[in-house]
Parts: C-alpha cells; sequence; structure tokens
C-alpha cells in the first residue's frame, strides 16, 4: 500500500525510509481478500461484511502472516517488532504471547511481511531490516447499519458482529424474547399485511374477503415461519408474502379470460392463483431438495442479486405516487412523516430502543389515520346528498360524482370490514375451493420461484453475517430454498394470494434492532398464530385506506430497491465491468417490459382495467403472436416483468463477461467439511430433534 512516488531522505537512526504519505490502512475486508483498489476507494470504506477465505500470498510483499493465514497489522506490516504489535481483541493476551513467540521462532526472529522496493526478501517471503516503531491501531469505523465493526478470525472469516445484542443460539428471558418478537414482526408489518389490500380488490374481492385474506396471511406466515427456523436454514428469518410475487399475481389477475367473468370473480381467480403457486412451489422444492440449487448458486453473485431486487422495487413506479394522488393530503402526510421518523429522527433512542427508526412505518401508519379519522369526523369529505357506498355506475349526480373519488379515499368510514369481521375465524385450507390448474400460469410462477430464490440466497449471506458463526454451507443453503418451497405449496393451500419466501426487508430488521436470536422470531410466529385466529385484527387490517396503502408502498418498495443495492458492497462496487452490467440490467428492466407493456395500446383505447394496472393487462396485447396461445401469454408475460428481465440480463452478463473473483464479489460459502469440524457451525445450523441423522446421505 505504499506510494509509487519515491520516498524522501531516509532518517538518521534505525527507521526504514518512510514513504511520501502513509496509506490509511485497509479495512478488515481488504485484509482478508488482499484487496488494493485502484480507484473504487472500497479499502478505505466501512467494513462491508463480505466473509471471504485468505487468499495465498502469491508474491512477497504480500502483509500476509503465512503461518495463520490472516493479514498481519499494521507494524508487522512495515518491519515493525512483534513485541510491540497489539494484539486482536479476540486473543487472550497468553495466546498472543505464544502466537507472536511461534512467528518469531518460524521468521528466525525478524520482523513484518512488508517490504519496500530496495529491500530483498528472505526464503519465507521476509525482509530483513531496521525495525519502525508501531502504527497506533485503526479504530474501527462504526456505522448505523451496515458498517459494523468485525473481528477476523484465523480462518480468514468475519466474527460475528460484537455488538448484536442477541445472536443466533441466544435464549434471553421470557420478557426479552417476548419483546423483541413482538418489534421483529411490528417492524414488518408493511411487508406481511400490505400485499392482500392490493390484490383482494384487484380481483374483485369486498371488504369481508380482504379481512379474511389477511388472517390467513397472518396464519401461514407463522406457521411458515417456524418451519423455516427448525428445519430450513434456521437463520432468524420471516417468511411471508412477498413483493417478487405481487407483479406476477397482477398480471394472471389481469388476464384476458377474466375480464368477462360474471359473479364471485374473488373465488374464481384465487383458484387460479392456488394452482400456480402451488406448482411452481413444488418446483423450487425440487430445486433444492434435489442439490440443483449447489449449481445454481454458482451463477448467483451480488452483481446479479443487486439489480434482480432493485427491479422488483422499482417495477411498481406506476402504481406508487398516482394511488397517492387520489388524496395527496393524506397520502404525502404519510410519506413525509415515514421519512421523517426513519431519517432524521433515525438516531433517537427512548429506553435503548431507536423507537423512530424501528417502528417508522406502524407509528406513521397510527399518525396519519389518526389525522385522517379526526378530518372525516369534522365534515372535511361530506358532500350534501353524496353517499360512498354507492357505486360510481349508479350515481346520477354530477356533484356527487365529482367528489366520489375523495370521498372514497380520503375517508375512513367507507369500510365496514372492522364490522363485518368475526371475533373468531380459523383459516383452513382449500378454503375458497378447489385449486385449478393451468400450464401457462404454472410457468410464469416457476420462473418468479426461480426469482425468489435469489433474492432469499441474497438474505440468507447477508443474515448469517449479522448472527451466525459462519455462513451456511451451500447445503444448508438448499435446504432452505426446499423448504421455502414447501412454504410455498402452504400458502397455495390455504389461499393468500402469492407465495410464501423470506421477507428481503427483514435483513435491514435485524441489522437495525441488533436481534438475532432464533427463539425471539419462533416466539412472535407463535403470537402472529394466535392474531391470526382473531378476526377482528384482520378487521382492522383491512380498514386500513388505501391511499394510506399506497404511500406505505412507496415506502417499501424504495426500501426493497435499497436493500437490492446494497449487495454491491460485497464486490467492487466502483469497476468499471459492475457498474456497466447493474447499468444495463436496471436501464433494460425497466425499457423491456415498458415496450411489452405498451405494445398494441393506443392512447385513445378504452381499458377495462384500472390505468394503475394496464402494465399487468400485458399478455392479450403482447408482441408475441404465434399460433400457440399459451406460448403467447407466457412470454408476453415474463418478458413484462421487470425483475426477469433485470435477472436474465445481469446473470448472462456477470458470469461470461471476464472478472476476478473479488472483481465480482462472489458469495462465500462455508465448507461442508470445515463445518462439521467447527461445534459453533454445527449448532448454528444443525436440524432439531436430531433429525439430521436420518438425511445425512441426502446432498443438502
Amino acid at each position: 500500500m505504499a506510494s509509487s512516488d519515491p520516498p524522501k531522505r531516509p532518517r538518521p537512526g534505525p527507521w526504514p525510509p518512510a514513504p511520501e504519505s502513509t496509506a490509511m490502512p485497509p479495512s478488515s475486508w481488504a485484509k482478508r481478500t488482499g484487496f488494493r483498489p485502484k480507484f473504487s476507494g472500497e479499502a478505505n470504506a466501512p467494513d462491508s461484511g463480505q466473509i471471504a477465505p485468505q487468499p495465498k500470498p502469491r508474491d512477497p510483499d504480500s502483509n500476509l502472516d503465512l503461518e495463520s493465514g490472516r493479514a498481519l497489522p499494521a507494524a508487522a506490516a512495515n518491519g515493525g517488532p512483534d513485541k510491540e504489535k497489539t494484539p486482536p481483541p479476540n486473543r487472550k493476551p497468553a495466546e498472543e504471547g505464544q502466537a507472536v513467540k511461534k512467528r518469531r521462532e518460524s521468521n528466525g526472529g525478524g520482523g513484518g511481511g512488508g517490504r519496500k522496493s530496495s529491500e530483498a526478501p528472505t526464503a519465507n517471503g521476509q525482509v530483513t531490516g531496521a525495525e519502525a516503531p508501531p502504527l497506533p491501531p485503526r479504530r474501527p469505523v462504526r456505522n448505523d447499519v451496515d458498517g459494523l465493526p468485525q473481528i477476523v478470525d484465523d480462518d480468514g472469516f468475519g466474527s460475528r458482529h460484537s455488538h448484536m445484542k442477541y445472536e443466533l443460539r441466544d435464549k434471553p428471558g421470557l420478557v426479552p424474547i417476548g419483546l423483541y418478537g413482538f418489534q421483529q414482526y411490528l417492524s414488518m408489518l408493511g411487508s406481511l399485511v400490505l400485499i392482500p389490500l392490493v390484490i383482494v380488490p384487484a380481483m374483485g374481492g369486498n371488504v369481508e374477503d380482504t379481512s379474511n385474506v389477511v388472517s390467513t396471511v397472518l396464519f401461514v406466515s407463522g406457521i411458515t415461519t417456524l418451519l423455516h427456523t427448525w428445519f430450513g436454514s434456521r437463520l432468524p428469518l420471516i417468511q411471508g408474502p412477498s413483493f417478487v410475487y405481487l407483479a406476477p399475481a397482477l398480471v394472471i389477475i389481469n388476464s384476458p379470460e377474466f375480464l368477462g367473468l360474471n359473479g364471485n370473480n374473488f373465488k374464481h381467480i384465487m383458484k387460479e392463483l392456488q394452482g400456480a403457486i402451488i406448482i411452481s412451489s413444488a418446483f423450487q422444492a425440487f430445486l433444492g431438495y434435489s442439490g440443483l440449487m449447489t449449481l445454481i448458486l454458482r451463477l448467483i453473485n451480488p452483481v446479479v442479486v443487486a439489480p434482480t431486487i432493485a427491479a422488483v422495487g422499482l417495477s411498481f413506479y406506476s402504481y406508487g405516487f398516482p394511488q397517492v394522488g387520489t388524496c395527496l393530503e393524506i397520502g404525502a402526510v404519510q410519506i413525509l412523516l415515514v421519512i421523517i421518523f426513519s431519517l432524521y429522527l433515525r438516531k433517537i433512542s427512548v429506553f435503548g430502543h431507536r423507537v423512530f427508526l424501528i417502528y417508522a412505518v406502524p407509528l406513521g401508519l397510527a399518525i396519519t389515520w389518526a389525522v385522517a379519522f379526526l378530518l372525516t369526523e369534522a365534515g372535511a369529505y361530506s358532500y350534501k346528498g353524496c353517499d360512498p357506498n354507492v357505486p360510481a355506475s349508479n350515481i346520477i349526480s354530477d356533484h356527487c360524482r365529482k367528489h366520489i373519488s375523495r370521498m372514497k379515499n380520503c375517508r375512513i368510514d367507507t369500510s365496514q370490514a372492522l364490522k363485518a369481521s368475526p371475533w373468531f375465524r380459523f383459516p383452513y385450507p382449500l378454503q375458497w375451493g378447489t385449486p385449478v390448474f393451468q400450464w401457462k400460469m404454472a410457468l410464469v410462477m416457476c420462473a418468479v420461484s426461480l426469482i425468489s430464490s435469489v433474492d432469499s440466497v441474497g438474505s440468507y449471506h447477508a443474515s448469517s453475517l449479522l448472527v451466525a458463526s459462519r455462513p451456511p454451507t451451500p447445503g444448508i443453503v438448499s435446504r432452505g430454498i426446499g423448504l421455502e418451497g414447501l412454504s410455498g405449496v402452504l400458502a397455495g393451500l390455504w389461499g393468500t394470494g402469492t407465495s410464501s419466501t423470506t421477507l428481503t426487508e427483514n435483513v435491514h430488521t435485524i441489522a437495525v434492532t441488533k436481534m438475532g436470536s432464533r427463539r425471539a422470531v419462533e416466539l412472535g410466529a407463535c403470537v402472529l398464530i394466535i392474531l391470526s385466529l382473531v378476526g377482528k385484527v384482520g378487521g382492522f387490517i383491512a380498514s386500513i385506506p388505501g391511499v394510506i396503502v399506497a404511500a406505505l408502498l412507496c415506502f417499501m418498495w424504495a426500501m426493497l430497491t435499497a436493500l437490492g443495492l446494497s449487495n454491491l458492497r460485497y464486490s467492487e462496487a466502483g469497476s468499471s465491468r459492475n457498474i456497466i452490467i447493474v447499468g444495463l440490467s436496471l436501464f433494460f428492466s425497466l425499457s423491456i417490459p415498458a415496450y411489452f407493456q405498451q405494445y398494441g395500446i393506443s392512447p385513445s383505447t378504452n381499458v377495462s382495467v384500472p390505468s394503475y394496472f394496464q402494465p399487468y393487462a400485458v399478455a392479450s396485447h403482447g408482441p408475441f403472436h404465434t399460433k400457440y396461445g399459451g406460448l403467447n401469454y407466457v412470454m408476453n408475460t415474463l418478458l413484462s416483468l421487470n425483475m426477469v428481465v433485470a435477472f436474465l440480463i445481469a446473470v448472462i452478463l456477470d458470469n461470461t463477461v471476464p472478472g476476478t473473483r473479488q472483481e465480482r464479489g462472489v458469495y462465500v460459502w462455508s465448507e461442508p467439511e470445515a463445518a462439521r469440524r467447527e461445534p459453533a457451525v454445527a449448532k448454528d445450523y444443525e436440524l432439531p430433534f436430531r433429525v439430521g441423522r436420518l438425511f445425512r446421505w441426502v446432498k443438502w
């Protein structure tokens, strides 16, 4: 890391020549990977959390301890004596003394591993020269969420973040478990309940149907989360309806064959969705349990995950603010409150908890709902002779027709969901009827289940850096994906409208709350199951005004986009290769679907679906026109989905354009042999109740 300029005149004494400017020692990620920045500046960036095995030194000027396989501290790297090196914080003084003595004997009493261009290396890559005073140890760079200080162990892996309150296998008391479990799920409220509030009205369902679907989502989320923490990846990740499945669900809902239905459209469309979800989830389970996922993992890297997940959030721009604009004074207040809480008030702690950052969504929802209630009670949205419950087609008065939109979107008493919901209701399988299976819809969902697996792979890796002793092995990742497939089958049988998968936002929640205990997530899942049995809870959530839902979704989709792009911190973000790949993937993920969605539609065309759902009615007018109607449906639908286009472009370019492993930021998973040798890894990921002994012969 020395400057390339010629050194100044050496000082008299035993010190080696000093460079013109001493570069800042690289961060722990750079030391673990041997990264040497050219222009991206990543060596001085906060620790990204990437875990990588220590590479073998290829040149004699590498600042590595050849015996322990780890980066030397700055003092040793600059020729300082070993006796004055600051011991790492994860070693005891006695162990440090033995290690120093052992290295001193193997090095012949010499100094560190770095050398200047004028010094001659020994056979071991060491140099002989005068000693220099040790540099002061660099303080760890701290950040609120991502730049978490880490300790590098002897294997070159990053240990768990020292400031996590509870890690994976920690078992705090009942009160902390209950508190943190409730906190975990309350912070994820938007991700759990907002999707049913969008798709059920789109299917023609009433407020009672919405209430029942919300209760079903809470029930299935609790069951699948317990299954995942027991028999899946065993990481503290909440399972629920993912935004990955929202776009294909809307495409199926707006299929041409459903536009002319008479009667109960909701149950008919829901049965079609159930059939597609069951088949695609079975395909995902096959990918995981067959071991094929371990082969796909070789193609999935941060440069692929980042644009794919970012495209999921960006794809709903046509729904977000246009819906907020139907009642701007309510929707804009909701957006501003969430932004203020999550950004401007994020460092304010109450009783040791960053309440505004953790509960930004529920706090903003409660305040905005209260404001809308006061305005409604004050008569701000009451127009003489107008009833918001009367269908728009039956309204004769021009005065009422002009204000009907504001009355439906701004008033909070137009929904009768809370009154119509029973106090007790048990969600049961096939409650909407027998699923209907169509191969064209199943193929679309199978492709989307692969995108969901890509999303989960990124979540597994990021969460394991926070709470576990090591990242999971490829087999454990496959086991988690297989269990997610089985969870999706359950979601299809119960009829949630979307499949069940790992919620990406959960990783951000773990980093913010510093809560990674598996027991807390399991207790929260049990509470979620109990709440799902209370019908009034689903009715209360279903009564959230549509404009507030749209405002919350604007924030949730923006967060999802940012979380997707944050995967780039594991790669060289400043590399021109990665910049071009991510840029092409994101641009064409918006542009190509726009071409498919707008093909064959003139501005004056009267389409029977609402304007914000027109991008998802592409199957009937896309550019693919062959004699096979099912093939047209599949191709027009898949290429109109932003995340599918982003994934295809990113995975092809990232795996064909030459680039080093460091530049690509290849995910590093634990080796199965190393995991078996380490008791901590076995305890983190082994299946409970000795179930794993029955499946030792299986690849996963």
